[in-house]
């Protein structure tokens, strides 16, 4: 099972290199030692070629949350309930909204979209919560796949339905988040399968496990991984061991790319989620900037494996997309350099170098 056997298929092309030297200069020409501004210079100039113009802008930004249950949490790799995900999922979407993606939501403009791909609760009706509820909750990978070829295709496709809804509303850069019980396990199994790095250097402490809770998830994935019978493919490691909401975000970032969508990467995750979907399309990655690297045992492997450059380092690990939208105003400041600051030329100032 291929990407090419998949029967939703995205469209992602690399941005078009040929604005890359005008973009450059006008960057190099704002009233500042050339590179001075380091990173918003490089952001900037990435925006601008996903854009295509020299003077971009950010609009109508949304937080897409993904939520749903995982099989592998029968077998004790996290520390929390299983019921935490559908009581969380409540918590977001309250009419006070006082979890720890709301505030930042609000702090920075940002909508909160809430997904249920898979969640083991009916949740209320009345709460605007996006029903694309593929089951209440995956397969337990331990003993086969977490999903089969069709609920993986269901779940590309909702992501991409997002997406479109985003767009639709005129949002070109987006945020990404999850809330799910037990996935930080099919992110480390995704890790060491596309990076090639032992799971037991992929494995962390999740939502909270001790030493010995580590060594069993990371005897638990190690088992998973011996077993797992399937054809070796990106698609099929992908089907095999991943979330609905996990594989959801997968086409929601595609879909996004597609569009000319900017991508904010958020956490452990969902970092796993654009590794994974790299593995499909890797020009994806030309559309992503990644928030923040986490404080999630593996993350900062994982980020370096995809020679990625996070903007903060905040020792966070809480998921929900909090990472990527605390980067959000740098992202804003490098929008703002470019079409903000004056030239040399335009200034009347002696260039000096």
């Amino acid at each position: 099972m291929t990407s090419e056997d998949l029967n939703i298929q995205f469209h992602i092309k690399q941005p078009d290199q040929a604005l890359r030297a005008a973009l450059q200069a006008k960057i190099d020409n704002l009233t500042k030692p050339k590179g001075s501004l380091g990173r918003l210079e490089s952001l900037a100039l990435q925006i601008g070629l996903i854009q295509q113009t020299l003077t971009p802008e950010l609009r109508n930004p949304q937080n897409i949350l993904f939520a749903g249950d995982h099989g592998i949490a029968e077998e004790g790799v996290s520390v929390a309930p299983r019921e935490v995900t559908w009581q969380q999922v409540c918590h977001f979407t309250h009419p006070q909204g006082t979890g720890g993606v709301n505030f930042l939501c609000r702090q920075h403009g940002f909508k909160l979209k809430v997904v249920d791909a898979g969640v083991d609760y009916d949740l209320p009706k009345d709460r605007g919560i996006i029903d694309f509820k593929i089951r209440r909750g995956t397969s337990n990978f331990l003993y086969g796949a977490a999903m089969s070829e069709a609920e993986m295709e269901r779940c590309l496709e909702c992501g991409a339905r997002v997406v479109e809804q985003c767009a639709a509303k005129g949002s070109n850069v987006l945020s990404f988040g999850e809330m799910g019980i037990g996935n930080t396990s099919p992110s480390s199994v995704w890790m060491s399968y596309f990076t090639g790095i032992p799971i037991e250097k992929c494995i962390g402490a999740g939502s909270g496990l001790d030493s010995a809770g580590i060594r069993h998830k990371c005897d638990v994935l190690k088992r998973a991984m011996e077993n797992y019978s399937g054809s070796g493919s990106a698609a099929d490691i992908i089907r095999w061991f991943g979330g609905f909401e996990m594989v959801m975000a997968v086409g929601a970032m595609l879909k996004a790319a597609e569009m000319g969508i900017i991508i904010m990467v958020d956490g452990f995750i969902m970092t796993s989620c654009m590794l994974a979907a790299s593995q499909l399309y890797p020009a994806v990655k030309d559309y992503a900037i990644f928030g923040h690297c986490g404080d999630e045992s593996g993350h900062k492997l994982m980020i370096e494996a995809m020679e990625a450059k996070p903007l903060l380092n905040l020792g966070l690990r809480l998921g929900e997309g909090t990472g990527a939208i605390c980067a959000y105003p740098i992202v804003q400041s490098a929008v703002n350099m470019i079409n903000q600051m004056d030239t040399f030329q335009g200034a009347d100032i002696t260039k000096y170098f």
